[in-house]
C-alpha cells in the first residue's frame, strides 16, 4: 500500500490524490495515478470545473477531464500489452462503479484499498462479481468485506 500512496503523488487533480497499482504474483504489473490524459492540460494548470461547480465527489464523473487511477493502470497495462487477468488491484480508494465495471471486465480478483468513497454501487458490483474486497486501514490492518 505504501508504492500506491507514492504513485499518488503524481496526481494532478487539486480535489483528490489517488494511487492504483496492479500485482501479480508478488510483481507490480502497472501503475496508476489521476489526471488528465496524455497531452491534455491537467485541472492543476487550468482549474477544476467540478470544484467550480461545487460537484460532489462520486457524481457526474463526466464533467471532469481526468482519468482515474484505477483506468490509467488499466490502460496503461493493456498500451504495454501485459495481462492484468486474476490481478490484484491495490488502490488508494475504493473505486467508484465507472471504474468497477472496467475492473470486473479486466479479470481483477481482489482489491486492496485504503479509503472509501461515495460511490455505493461499486460495492454491490464487486460482491456480485465475486472479487474479494479488503480495507487497509494503519490502525486497524486488513479488513475483509
Amino acid at each position: 500500500m505504501d508504492i500506491t500512496f507514492l504513485v499518488a503523488k503524481r496526481s494532478t487533480c487539486i480535489r483528490r490524490a489517488v494511487g492504483a497499482i496492479i500485482v501479480k504474483d508478488k510483481r507490480i504489473l502497472s501503475t496508476g495515478y489521476n489526471g488528465a490524459p496524455t497531452g491534455i492540460k491537467h485541472c492543476c494548470d487550468i482549474g477544476c470545473l467540478r470544484e467550480e461547480l461545487n460537484v460532489p465527489s462520486g457524481e457526474k464523473h463526466e464533467l471532469c477531464r481526468g482519468i482515474h487511477a484505477e483506468q490509467n493502470a488499466i490502460i496503461q497495462a493493456a498500451y504495454h500489452g501485459v495481462s492484468i487477468k486474476d490481478a490484484t488491484l491495490f488502490c488508494t480508494n475504493m473505486p467508484c462503479s465507472i471504474c468497477a465495471k472496467m475492473i470486473i471486465n479486466a479479470g481483477i480478483k481482489k482489491i486492496y484499498y485504503h479509503s472509501g468513497y461515495a460511490d455505493a454501487m461499486s460495492e454491490d458490483m464487486f460482491t456480485e462479481a465475486g472479487i474479494e474486497l479488503i480495507q487497509f486501514n494503519d490502525s486497524q490492518g486488513l479488513r475483509k468485506k
